[in-house]
């Protein structure tokens, strides 16, 4: 493996940004929103991965506000956002980007006569985290403004756009604490929950919640790292973790790389210059290459590419070879 700064060219982002999403669809990652330290974005650009090229689309229909600290899942060549926010606003909206119509749209939550529930919509957040999983969108964690969450939301989506309907889930076992700024990672039918903090601790722990039985269970590792704002990419039966802060005054530049067989984190050799150390980033894999967008390295917000090769596809095929059974 290989670290290097992609050459990139084009109609880039003029500043640094930090808390943003980036979506990969087909080879076109589509970055949104995020903070660059002043105020928070509400424009999309699009990062071509084997060109380098950025372009900025001209999109259409209901626009979301400026915004942070969102997510941002794939479904359908659709790009469904919430949560996140704008200095001290928090949101609960949900916004969906079509990208080959290249339009924006802004879902209305009609009430049935089974609404009559006591909460009906999360409340609004930001720094949580959202997965797929059986046509719903699984929202865990992140924070309120004054108190940090691990409460378990279920977006259906089965109805499309005009019948979209929130569901609060109760999980069984012990919960992890609530956290915001952790990762999230889709393997099977099992949610992989990774580090994160509250207002007091930055976290270590990992936790997986089994989204058919809704049991939740910790896993106990032989070595354990502290990060919060960092990211988790799957690259077949690993996570490769990257950045973050550590709970030390210090943002992180090490890839860890967790087994998701043997469920214990395993050394690797990197070749190359690693990217700066860094946190609040983005990240995607795509043609056996972890893209790393931007970022915050405790004094800059950071507008680089960065680009972690995988030496050919060597990871990839344990893709489908493997489960957690939890």
């Amino acid at each position: 493996m290989h670290w290097s700064r992609a050459p990139v060219f084009g109609q880039m982002p003029a500043r640094g940004v930090r808390s943003h999403t980036v979506t990969l669809v087909d080879n076109i990652v589509w970055l949104f929103g995020g903070w660059d330290g002043r105020t928070s974005w509400q424009e999309v650009f699009c990062f071509n991965t084997e060109t380098m090229q950025w372009t900025y689309p001209k999109l259409g229909g209901d626009i979301p506000k400026p915004c942070r600290a969102h997510t941002a899942t794939l479904v359908d060549r659709k790009i469904y956002m919430f949560g996140g926010g704008e200095q001290a606003e928090y949101y609960n909206d949900v916004y969906v980007l079509d990208t080959v119509m290249r339009q924006w749209h802004r879902p209305v939550f009609r009430e049935t006569p089974e609404d009559n529930r006591e909460v009906k919509y999360p409340p609004p957040r930001r720094s949580h985290t959202a997965v797929l999983y059986a046509n719903r969108l699984w929202i865990f964690g992140g924070g309120t403004g004054t108190m940090p969450l691990n409460d378990l939301w279920a977006l259906d989506l089965s109805g499309g756009l005009e019948n979209l309907r929130w569901e609060q889930v109760e999980t069984k076992g012990k919960k992890p604490r609530p956290r915001g700024y952790h990762t999230a990672n889709l393997i099977g039918n099992v949610m992989v929950i990774i580090g994160g903090g509250d207002s007091k601790d930055i976290f270590s722990d990992i936790w997986c919640l089994n989204l058919d039985t809704l049991l939740w269970s910790v896993i106990r590792v032989g070595e354990y790292h502290q990060r919060l704002g960092h990211t988790a990419t799957q690259v077949g039966s690993y996570l490769f973790i990257f950045g973050g802060h550590d709970g030390r005054l210090d943002y992180r530049q090490e890839l860890h790389l967790f087994n998701l067989v043997s469920l214990q984190y395993e050394p690797r050799m990197i070749a190359g210059k690693p990217p700066v150390s860094r946190g609040y980033h983005a990240a995607c894999l795509a043609d056996s290459r972890v893209f790393i967008f931007g970022g915050f390295d405790g004094a800059e917000t950071l507008e680089d590419v960065c680009i972690l090769d995988l030496a050919g596809a060597a990871y990839l095929p344990q893709v489908t070879s493997f489960r957690i059974d939890v």
